[in-house]
């Protein structure tokens, strides 16, 4: 008995350890200077969060198959601080092409708030994601 109410402990505990952060999944952004839009898979990558081009659409919603910068990461580095909130991450803007220190919050189930700061925090931009999947 003693062995498998330790065993059932150590299963317990292996589920909670691998169970996926509540910000993974597939985003969409808000659109960028020129219209268009991306999904954003976001998912753990070690300690930390970090989110990768998955498609990218015109401003029409017309998928972009050829579309340089999928793939490519996006966000990097963000660490959980709880209660939805992430920080100490970077982003990269594709449509500015620039990399801003950056923080986000899950709002609730389908919206996170993402924000990059430019050194010394004087310009600053956000964005509201929703979930896709």
């Amino acid at each position: 008995m003693k062995t498998f109410t330790l065993a059932a402990g150590f299963a317990v505990l292996a589920s909670a350890a691998f169970a996926a952060d509540p910000v993974d999944g597939l985003w969409k952004t808000q659109p960028g200077d020129t219209g268009g839009y991306l999904h954003v898979s976001i998912s753990e990558c070690g300690s930390a969060i970090c989110g990768t081009i998955d498609t990218a659409f015109d401003k029409d919603g017309n998928e972009q198959l050829a579309y340089e910068n999928l793939g490519k990461q996006i966000i990097w580095d963000m660490v959980p601080d709880g209660g939805g909130s992430y920080s100490g991450g970077k982003i990269w803007a594709p449509d500015r092409d620039k990399t801003y220190s950056s923080k986000m919050t899950l709002d609730s189930q389908n919206k996170l708030t993402v924000k990059g700061c430019a050194v010394g925090g004087l310009v600053c931009r956000g964005q509201d994601w929703t979930r896709v999947q």
